[in-house]
């Protein structure tokens, strides 16, 4: 059955016939981003195909496309899910996402604007006011829109691109760090990531963001053992 969660998310904007298939594939991908798609958990075709209010045609299809990117996989017949995560793989994600994630951090900085500061500011806080509620879900919300607000101002999609595919395969399992207080952890990575990109400080911000990547995959690493 389909979480609460995820219906809420379907309904924010109705879908038109132009680009339904891309417009599925956006959301859909969206889920998995901000974690509302978690590790263990099953959806079928036809849930998403009700919660977005569409045939089930353009959701295969996007789910098919996300099966490429190794975002997706079968969990058991109609059922699709997170791909289990090997150690291998998740080394892989976090030496990947050092190099490109570092890169889009330090064009950000040199790009400050007061604009991507007020959003920064704003978005620290919600980490901040999640973390200490302990809502998961909202942190991972949080997490992502902050992340992804530095690297959209690199103004580069070939790299946002790349992120985003390297976070659809490891932010899901963002979900497993809670209990370890790595959210408080990666909020003063955040915190440095901010303080760098506001005084343009290009091997600052990436040195705190490569900080925040390590602390997670140090943690996820203890968590596959």
């Amino acid at each position: 059955m389909i979480s609460a969660a995820l219906k809420n998310k379907a309904s924010i904007v109705p879908l038109t016939r132009e680009t339904l298939q891309d417009q599925v594939f956006r959301r859909v991908t969206e889920l998995i981003l901000d974690g509302s798609i978690v590790p263990g958990q099953m959806v079928t075709v036809q849930s998403l195909a009700d919660a977005f209010g569409v045939s089930p045609m353009p959701v295969r299809e996007a789910l098919r496309r996300l099966s490429a990117a190794d975002a997706l996989t079968v969990v058991s017949g109609r059922s699709i899910g997170i791909p289990a995560l090997s150690r291998a793989r998740l080394s892989d994600l976090r030496n990947v996402r050092f190099e490109v994630e570092a890169i889009a951090g330090g064009w950000a900085a040199e790009r400050c604007n007061d604009a991507l500061r007020a959003s920064l500011r704003q978005l620290l806080e919600a980490l901040d006011g999640a973390n200490a509620a302990g809502d998961v879900k909202a942190y991972l919300r949080a997490n992502y829109a902050f992340h992804f607000t530095i690297y959209r101002a690199s103004e580069s999609e070939n790299l946002l691109r790349i992120i985003e595919n390297l976070w659809l395969q490891i932010s899901p399992y963002f979900n497993m760090l809670h209990d370890s207080g790595n959210y408080s952890t990666s909020n003063r990575h955040h915190r440095e990531m901010f303080t760098a990109i506001c005084e343009r400080d290009v091997d600052r911000v990436q040195e705190a963001i490569r900080a925040d990547i390590d602390g997670a995959y140090h943690v996820l690493m203890g968590v596959l053992d």
